[in-house]
């Protein structure tokens, strides 16, 4: 019998490369979806080999039924808002999506099947305004916004349950992470897309904010690689998953553009309004525990991280100006 995974978020950029990755392992792979079906997003591709189950965030008894019916060994909880500035609007729904399912799935897996190894994606902003930079699985934690704050206390709450329960529950603390799955209103999509439009002729320009700001920026599918050697491990544990060099949103600009034999500095414009203020602390983590108990490697470079993003950007407006 093969190992059994349950991935939430299976629809999203992570979950479908972690649903690759566990299905060229053998893996049979059950994807929860929202209530009603619909489209599989970045996993469309993967429908006719994954089971599927229903369940919602915000509906803690559709969480335990789909782990009573998918019955895994594993369980990668995936599932979260992910757009920062959406938590300002609306945090009490964003503290229950990513504090209350992770605490409704952990406590499904105690009641259920005290064995079964649970991954939660958890995330360097936690961190917020660290004393340190780069920040590791000890450092203190000063998240700075809602969505920081809930994913710290679903980090937590791994931790505690972990301990209380002797659950097999690992936090998996990642920093930003790309592809050409990335939807498009974040900042890594919107600049190779823009990089890819200036160079095909669709657009002359890109406004951006800060160009001063700093992030850790890794491949997708090496960070999802990181969470299943994780529950490999014989216990759950925390774990830093980052490249550990910071780069600022210029450098990510000038990358992506000089793909397309461009110069960022001509295309690139600064709006004042989109600035936010300067962070305190870069964010950048330190993965040297990953890579020293998990053995964990990134395998593809930011270099080349940008230049994937920029050729399927490419390919993809190609394809729209030739339609036209």
């Amino acid at each position: 019998m093969p190992d059994r995974a349950l991935i939430t978020g299976i629809s999203g950029q992570d979950g479908s490369f972690l649903a690759e990755l566990l299905l060229e392992k053998g893996y049979a792979v059950t994807g929860m979806q929202h209530a009603g079906g619909g489209t599989l997003g970045a996993s469309e591709h993967l429908r006719e080999q994954l089971e599927l189950v229903e369940g919602e965030l915000l509906a803690p008894a559709s969480l335990r039924a789909a782990i009573e019916a998918s019955q895994p060994q594993e369980i990668y909880h995936l599932a979260a808002p992910s757009f920062v500035p959406a938590s300002w609007e609306d945090p009490a729904s964003a503290t229950a999506a990513i504090a209350g399912a992770t605490a409704a799935v952990l406590g499904a897996v105690r009641d259920l099947d005290p064995s079964v190894r649970v991954f939660v994606s958890a995330s360097g902003a936690i961190f917020g305004d660290a004393p340190e930079s780069p920040q590791n699985e000890l450092t203190p934690c000063h998240p700075t916004n809602p969505y920081a704050i809930a994913k710290l206390a679903a980090h937590q709450l791994v931790g505690a349950l972990r301990r209380h329960d002797g659950l097999h529950a690992s936090s998996g603390i990642v920093y930003n992470h790309e592809s050409e799955r990335r939807p498009e209103h974040f900042v890594t999509r919107r600049i190779t897309r823009g990089a890819a439009a200036i160079a095909l002729g669709l657009e002359t320009g890109l406004t951006l904010g800060s160009l001063d700001a700093v992030r850790d920026w890794s491949f997708a599918g090496d960070i999802v690689r990181g969470a299943w050697l994780m529950l490999q491990q014989p216990e759950g544990a925390d774990y830093v998953l980052a490249s550990g060099v910071g780069r600022t949103v210029a450098q990510l600009a000038r990358a992506a553009f000089a793909c397309v034999d461009l110069d960022a500095e001509r295309y690139v414009s600064v709006d004042e309004e989109l600035k936010r203020a300067p962070e305190q602390t870069p964010s950048i983590g330190d993965p040297a525990k990953a890579r020293r108990e998990l053995g964990w490697e990134p395998e593809v470079s930011f270099e080349a991280l940008i230049e994937r993003m920029v050729r399927a950007d490419l390919r993809s407006l190609e394809a729209v100006a030739g339609g036209r």
